[in-house]
């Protein structure tokens, strides 16, 4: 990798402070655990993103992913079925639960608003800040009539100063960020 000449005689500086750092808000605070190990769950979500999202196909796949391997192997639920829809209202979630093929006691919906590495130049003492973030509207809706019993957001972030993220840490963040905002095994 060649860098720049005022970048160069910094790069030793910048790995030997690089430190992460993951900040959460739960909005509203605190909010009480979703995760049901003995439950069967039927998990619907869509993208939000903003109008100027960049690599939208990239950052769907990553989600997809993320959830896909969040509700395998975080424990969250005994079963869980996910399903893409095109919003995460309460129409789309009554179509969904009505077409489910399996019963299932919890309806989740997961809006994906933001998912994607950050960074900042010359922001810092440390001339490179950067990392990850996440924002996620969950909506818990009731199983029987699909009305939305509980909403709240979440805004996960993790990286420092010094840190230089891509997109191939996307869907391990979106599994650390679901892991806070449904809190298996309790609260964090």
């Amino acid at each position: 990798m060649i860098f720049p000449s005022r970048l160069r005689s910094a790069a030793p500086a910048l790995l030997l402070t690089a430190c992460a750092s993951t900040q959460t808000t739960l909005t509203p605070s605190p909010q009480a655990p979703l995760c049901d190990a003995s439950a069967s769950a039927l998990v619907i979500w869509a993208p939000a993103w903003r109008a100027d999202q960049k690599d939208v196909p990239a950052r769907e796949a990553a989600a997809a992913a993320g959830l896909r391997d969040f509700l395998a192997q975080s424990g969250c639920f005994a079963q869980a079925t996910l399903q893409r829809v095109a919003a995460v209202d309460a129409a789309h979630a009554q179509r969904q639960a009505a077409a489910a093929a399996a019963p299932f006691s919890v309806l989740l919906g997961v809006e994906v608003q933001e998912l994607g590495p950050v960074l900042k130049l010359l922001s810092s003492p440390a001339l490179v800040e950067g990392g990850t973030e996440v924002k996620l509207r969950l909506l818990a809706f009731d199983p029987a009539g699909a009305a939305a019993r509980r909403t709240f957001t979440l805004h996960w972030r993790h990286g420092g100063a010094g840190v230089v993220k891509g997109v191939a840490s996307l869907p391990a963040d979106l599994q650390a960020a679901l892991r806070v905002a449904l809190q298996p095994g309790g609260a964090p």
